[in-house]
Protein backbone atom coordinates (compact mmCIF):
# COMPACT_ATOMS: atom_id res chain seq x y z
CA UNK A 1 0.00 0.00 0.00
CA UNK A 2 1.27 3.45 -0.88
CA UNK A 3 0.13 7.25 -0.59
CA UNK A 4 -0.28 10.31 -2.72
CA UNK A 5 0.09 13.41 -1.11
CA UNK A 6 0.31 16.83 -3.38
CA UNK A 7 3.22 18.73 -3.25
CA UNK A 8 2.17 22.14 -4.69
CA UNK A 9 5.49 23.56 -3.37
CA UNK A 10 7.80 21.87 -5.36
CA UNK A 11 8.53 23.27 -8.36
CA UNK A 12 6.91 21.84 -12.07
CA UNK A 13 7.76 22.93 -15.70
CA UNK A 14 4.27 24.40 -16.14
CA UNK A 15 1.13 25.53 -14.00
CA UNK A 16 -1.16 21.97 -15.40
CA UNK A 17 1.08 19.77 -13.78
CA UNK A 18 0.64 18.21 -10.34
CA UNK A 19 3.50 16.46 -7.73
CA UNK A 20 3.07 14.04 -5.73
CA UNK A 21 5.05 12.21 -2.77
CA UNK A 22 4.47 8.56 -2.65
CA UNK A 23 5.20 7.37 0.82
CA UNK A 24 4.77 3.71 1.64
CA UNK A 25 2.69 2.42 4.50
CA UNK A 26 5.23 2.70 6.93
CA UNK A 27 5.53 6.03 6.12
CA UNK A 28 9.09 5.41 4.47
CA UNK A 29 9.49 7.95 1.32
CA UNK A 30 8.81 5.73 -2.16
CA UNK A 31 9.14 8.45 -4.80
CA UNK A 32 8.04 11.58 -6.65
CA UNK A 33 5.15 11.45 -9.09
CA UNK A 34 4.40 14.25 -11.62
CA UNK A 35 1.17 14.42 -13.54
CA UNK A 36 0.99 16.42 -16.51
CA UNK A 37 -2.41 15.67 -18.06
CA UNK A 38 -3.88 17.72 -20.16
CA UNK A 39 -3.21 19.14 -23.47
CA UNK A 40 -1.60 22.17 -24.97
CA UNK A 41 0.13 23.30 -27.92
CA UNK A 42 3.84 23.04 -26.63
CA UNK A 43 3.25 19.00 -25.89
CA UNK A 44 3.22 16.02 -28.33
CA UNK A 45 -0.17 13.98 -28.85
CA UNK A 46 -0.25 10.51 -26.93
CA UNK A 47 0.34 9.40 -23.91
CA UNK A 48 3.19 7.89 -21.73
CA UNK A 49 5.42 7.27 -18.53
CA UNK A 50 8.74 8.74 -18.05
CA UNK A 51 11.46 8.30 -15.84
CA UNK A 52 13.05 10.67 -14.93
CA UNK A 53 15.48 9.20 -12.05
CA UNK A 54 15.72 6.06 -11.58
CA UNK A 55 15.52 4.37 -8.30
CA UNK A 56 19.30 2.32 -7.25
CA UNK A 57 21.60 1.50 -4.48
CA UNK A 58 24.81 2.71 -6.01
CA UNK A 59 24.97 5.72 -3.64
CA UNK A 60 25.66 5.31 0.19
CA UNK A 61 21.69 6.57 0.78
CA UNK A 62 19.29 4.98 -1.53
CA UNK A 63 18.20 6.98 -4.73
CA UNK A 64 14.89 7.11 -4.69
CA UNK A 65 12.67 7.57 -8.42
CA UNK A 66 10.99 10.58 -10.11
CA UNK A 67 8.67 9.41 -12.49
CA UNK A 68 5.98 11.79 -15.00
CA UNK A 69 2.72 10.41 -16.21
CA UNK A 70 1.56 12.58 -19.48
CA UNK A 71 -1.46 12.59 -21.14
CA UNK A 72 -3.61 14.92 -23.40
CA UNK A 73 -7.00 14.83 -22.33
CA UNK A 74 -9.19 17.84 -23.24
CA UNK A 75 -9.54 20.63 -20.65
CA UNK A 76 -12.57 21.68 -19.04
CA UNK A 77 -13.36 25.47 -19.67
CA UNK A 78 -13.26 28.23 -16.80
CA UNK A 79 -15.10 26.75 -13.99
CA UNK A 80 -16.27 23.51 -15.71
CA UNK A 81 -14.25 19.92 -14.93
CA UNK A 82 -12.16 17.84 -17.36
CA UNK A 83 -14.75 14.91 -18.49
CA UNK A 84 -13.20 11.51 -19.68
CA UNK A 85 -14.06 8.71 -21.68
CA UNK A 86 -14.01 5.06 -20.98
CA UNK A 87 -11.12 4.84 -23.37
CA UNK A 88 -9.06 8.05 -21.68
CA UNK A 89 -9.65 6.55 -18.38
CA UNK A 90 -8.35 3.24 -19.40
CA UNK A 91 -5.66 4.97 -21.11
CA UNK A 92 -5.12 6.87 -17.65
CA UNK A 93 -4.94 3.34 -15.24
CA UNK A 94 -2.55 2.26 -18.09
CA UNK A 95 0.14 4.88 -18.05
CA UNK A 96 -0.49 4.84 -14.23
CA UNK A 97 0.60 0.88 -14.10
CA UNK A 98 3.62 2.22 -16.03
CA UNK A 99 4.19 4.24 -12.91
CA UNK A 100 4.09 2.33 -9.80
CA UNK A 101 6.46 0.02 -11.91
CA UNK A 102 8.78 2.78 -11.90
CA UNK A 103 8.16 4.33 -8.43
CA UNK A 104 7.93 0.80 -6.71
CA UNK A 105 11.26 -0.45 -7.93
CA UNK A 106 13.69 -2.24 -5.28
CA UNK A 107 16.98 -3.16 -7.31
CA UNK A 108 20.73 -2.25 -6.91
CA UNK A 109 21.58 -0.67 -9.85
CA UNK A 110 19.59 1.76 -12.43
CA UNK A 111 20.06 0.00 -15.81
CA UNK A 112 17.50 -2.69 -14.51
CA UNK A 113 15.77 -0.20 -12.35
CA UNK A 114 11.72 0.20 -12.90
CA UNK A 115 10.92 -0.35 -16.42
CA UNK A 116 13.99 -1.22 -18.00
CA UNK A 117 12.99 -4.63 -18.58
CA UNK A 118 12.26 -6.60 -21.75
CA UNK A 119 10.45 -5.43 -24.09
CA UNK A 120 7.86 -8.47 -23.92
CA UNK A 121 7.59 -7.79 -20.60
CA UNK A 122 7.29 -4.23 -20.17
CA UNK A 123 3.72 -3.55 -20.81
CA UNK A 124 2.36 -6.68 -18.21
CA UNK A 125 2.38 -3.84 -14.89
CA UNK A 126 0.51 -1.23 -17.52
CA UNK A 127 -1.84 -3.68 -18.67
CA UNK A 128 -2.74 -5.35 -16.09
CA UNK A 129 -3.55 -2.15 -13.83
CA UNK A 130 -6.20 -1.37 -16.54
CA UNK A 131 -8.44 -4.51 -15.00
CA UNK A 132 -9.26 -2.33 -11.73
CA UNK A 133 -10.52 -0.05 -14.08
CA UNK A 134 -13.99 -1.86 -14.66
CA UNK A 135 -13.83 -3.13 -10.94
CA UNK A 136 -17.20 -2.43 -9.20
CA UNK A 137 -15.58 -1.08 -6.43
CA UNK A 138 -13.20 1.54 -7.75
CA UNK A 139 -15.46 2.82 -10.17
CA UNK A 140 -17.82 3.84 -7.55
CA UNK A 141 -15.00 5.72 -6.25
CA UNK A 142 -13.98 8.07 -9.27
CA UNK A 143 -16.79 7.72 -11.98
CA UNK A 144 -19.06 9.73 -11.02
CA UNK A 145 -21.59 11.67 -13.12
CA UNK A 146 -20.37 15.69 -12.98
CA UNK A 147 -23.88 17.17 -12.54
CA UNK A 148 -25.50 14.23 -9.95
CA UNK A 149 -22.59 12.92 -7.96
CA UNK A 150 -24.06 9.46 -8.81
CA UNK A 151 -21.91 6.41 -9.54
CA UNK A 152 -22.30 4.91 -12.85
CA UNK A 153 -25.50 2.22 -13.07
CA UNK A 154 -24.46 -1.43 -13.02
CA UNK A 155 -26.90 -1.75 -16.06
CA UNK A 156 -24.16 1.07 -18.48
CA UNK A 157 -21.08 -1.15 -16.71
CA UNK A 158 -22.52 -4.27 -18.43
CA UNK A 159 -22.83 -2.62 -21.60
CA UNK A 160 -19.62 -1.48 -21.65
CA UNK A 161 -17.80 -4.84 -21.04
CA UNK A 162 -19.73 -6.24 -23.51
CA UNK A 163 -19.11 -3.44 -26.36
CA UNK A 164 -15.04 -4.30 -25.56
CA UNK A 165 -15.51 -7.60 -27.33
CA UNK A 166 -17.31 -6.56 -30.39
CA UNK A 167 -15.34 -7.45 -32.86
CA UNK A 168 -12.62 -9.28 -31.33
CA UNK A 169 -12.27 -12.13 -33.57
CA UNK A 170 -11.49 -9.76 -36.72
CA UNK A 171 -9.06 -7.74 -34.31
CA UNK A 172 -7.00 -10.81 -32.78
CA UNK A 173 -6.37 -12.15 -36.20
CA UNK A 174 -5.36 -9.07 -38.26
CA UNK A 175 -3.04 -8.44 -34.80
CA UNK A 176 -1.72 -11.91 -35.53
CA UNK A 177 -1.39 -11.07 -39.28
CA UNK A 178 1.03 -8.70 -38.51
CA UNK A 179 3.04 -10.18 -35.81
CA UNK A 180 4.05 -13.13 -38.09
CA UNK A 181 5.15 -11.39 -40.93
CA UNK A 182 7.20 -9.28 -38.68
CA UNK A 183 9.00 -12.79 -37.60
CA UNK A 184 9.08 -14.13 -40.41
CA UNK A 185 10.78 -10.48 -42.11
CA UNK A 186 13.27 -10.56 -39.61
CA UNK A 187 13.97 -13.94 -40.11
CA UNK A 188 15.51 -13.27 -43.92
CA UNK A 189 18.87 -14.32 -43.93
CA UNK A 190 19.53 -12.96 -47.93
CA UNK A 191 17.82 -9.62 -48.37
CA UNK A 192 19.11 -8.45 -52.13
CA UNK A 193 16.30 -9.54 -53.97
CA UNK A 194 13.60 -9.26 -51.38
CA UNK A 195 10.05 -8.56 -53.12
CA UNK A 196 8.16 -7.41 -50.13
CA UNK A 197 4.63 -7.20 -51.57
CA UNK A 198 5.51 -10.54 -52.97
CA UNK A 199 7.06 -11.70 -48.98
CA UNK A 200 3.79 -10.33 -47.86
CA UNK A 201 1.32 -12.49 -50.24
CA UNK A 202 3.42 -15.42 -49.58
CA UNK A 203 3.83 -15.57 -45.65
CA UNK A 204 -0.01 -14.93 -45.35
CA UNK A 205 -0.74 -17.57 -47.64
CA UNK A 206 1.60 -20.22 -45.70
CA UNK A 207 -0.35 -18.78 -42.52
CA UNK A 208 -3.93 -19.56 -44.02
CA UNK A 209 -5.10 -16.21 -43.53
CA UNK A 210 -8.73 -15.51 -44.84
CA UNK A 211 -8.20 -13.02 -47.68
CA UNK A 212 -11.28 -11.09 -46.34
CA UNK A 213 -8.72 -10.18 -42.98
CA UNK A 214 -6.26 -7.59 -43.94
CA UNK A 215 -2.62 -7.25 -41.90
CA UNK A 216 -3.44 -4.32 -39.46
CA UNK A 217 -0.10 -2.73 -40.68
CA UNK A 218 1.06 -3.43 -44.26
CA UNK A 219 4.98 -3.63 -43.97
CA UNK A 220 5.42 -0.15 -46.55
CA UNK A 221 3.72 1.52 -43.26
CA UNK A 222 5.17 -0.57 -40.39
CA UNK A 223 6.62 1.41 -37.70
CA UNK A 224 6.47 -0.63 -35.27
CA UNK A 225 9.08 -3.17 -36.95
CA UNK A 226 11.44 0.04 -37.51
CA UNK A 227 11.19 2.08 -34.51
CA UNK A 228 11.82 -0.21 -31.38
CA UNK A 229 9.45 -3.33 -31.96
CA UNK A 230 11.63 -4.71 -34.91
CA UNK A 231 10.52 -8.79 -34.31
CA UNK A 232 9.16 -7.47 -31.19
CA UNK A 233 5.16 -6.59 -32.45
CA UNK A 234 3.98 -9.89 -31.04
CA UNK A 235 4.43 -8.61 -27.20
CA UNK A 236 1.64 -6.16 -27.41
CA UNK A 237 -0.13 -9.57 -27.35
CA UNK A 238 2.01 -11.84 -25.84
CA UNK A 239 1.45 -9.25 -22.65
CA UNK A 240 -1.95 -9.15 -22.82
CA UNK A 241 -1.88 -13.20 -22.44
CA UNK A 242 0.33 -12.52 -19.14
CA UNK A 243 -1.94 -9.53 -17.66
CA UNK A 244 -4.91 -11.67 -18.16
CA UNK A 245 -3.81 -14.38 -16.61
CA UNK A 246 -2.68 -12.59 -13.90
CA UNK A 247 -5.36 -10.64 -12.79
CA UNK A 248 -7.50 -14.42 -12.95
CA UNK A 249 -4.97 -15.02 -9.57
CA UNK A 250 -6.87 -12.31 -8.35
CA UNK A 251 -10.21 -13.65 -9.34
CA UNK A 252 -9.49 -16.86 -7.76
CA UNK A 253 -9.45 -15.94 -4.44
CA UNK A 254 -13.04 -14.14 -5.10
CA UNK A 255 -11.11 -10.46 -3.85
CA UNK A 256 -9.37 -8.13 -7.02
CA UNK A 257 -7.72 -6.89 -3.77
CA UNK A 258 -6.67 -10.04 -1.76
CA UNK A 259 -3.87 -9.04 0.19
CA UNK A 260 -1.73 -12.12 -0.48
CA UNK A 261 -2.03 -12.11 -4.14
CA UNK A 262 -0.81 -8.28 -4.15
CA UNK A 263 2.30 -8.52 -1.99
CA UNK A 264 3.53 -11.16 -4.56
CA UNK A 265 2.64 -8.99 -7.23
CA UNK A 266 4.54 -5.82 -5.80
CA UNK A 267 7.52 -8.40 -4.83
CA UNK A 268 8.00 -10.18 -8.49
CA UNK A 269 6.44 -7.62 -11.23
CA UNK A 270 6.36 -4.42 -9.67
CA UNK A 271 9.53 -4.20 -7.33
CA UNK A 272 11.92 -6.69 -9.38
CA UNK A 273 13.09 -4.47 -12.40
CA UNK A 274 14.85 -6.43 -14.66
CA UNK A 275 16.74 -8.86 -11.66
CA UNK A 276 15.48 -11.93 -13.17
CA UNK A 277 14.29 -13.36 -16.22
CA UNK A 278 10.62 -12.52 -17.21
CA UNK A 279 9.63 -15.91 -17.30
CA UNK A 280 10.89 -16.87 -13.50
CA UNK A 281 9.60 -13.37 -11.93
CA UNK A 282 6.20 -14.36 -13.58
CA UNK A 283 6.46 -17.96 -12.54
CA UNK A 284 7.42 -16.36 -8.94
CA UNK A 285 4.06 -14.18 -8.67
CA UNK A 286 1.69 -16.73 -10.35
CA UNK A 287 3.05 -20.17 -9.40
CA UNK A 288 3.20 -21.34 -13.08
CA UNK A 289 3.90 -20.11 -16.65
CA UNK A 290 1.17 -17.80 -17.58
CA UNK A 291 -1.70 -19.57 -19.63
CA UNK A 292 -4.18 -18.58 -22.47
CA UNK A 293 -7.16 -18.67 -21.03
CA UNK A 294 -7.95 -15.43 -19.37
CA UNK A 295 -6.98 -14.05 -22.42
CA UNK A 296 -9.44 -16.17 -24.38
CA UNK A 297 -12.41 -15.25 -21.66
CA UNK A 298 -10.95 -11.33 -21.61
CA UNK A 299 -11.54 -11.18 -25.44
CA UNK A 300 -14.73 -13.54 -25.56
CA UNK A 301 -13.20 -16.28 -27.58
CA UNK A 302 -13.66 -18.91 -25.17
CA UNK A 303 -17.22 -20.29 -26.88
Amino acid sequence: GVSFKERPDLPVYHPDVRSFEVTSADGRHVGLFLADYFARSSKRSGAWMSGWRDQHKLDPAEVRPIVVNVMNFAKGAPGEPALLSIDDARTLFHEFGHGLHGLLSDVTYPSISGTSVTRDFVELPSQLYEHWLMVPEVLEKFALHHETGKPMPAKLLSRIKKARNFNQGFSTIEYLASAFVDMELHAIEDQSALDVDAFERGTLDRLGMPREIVMRHRIPHFLHIMGGYAAGYYSYLWSEVMDADAFAAFQETGDAFDAATAKKLHKYIYSGGNQRDPLEAYVAFRGRPPEIAGLLKKRGLDG
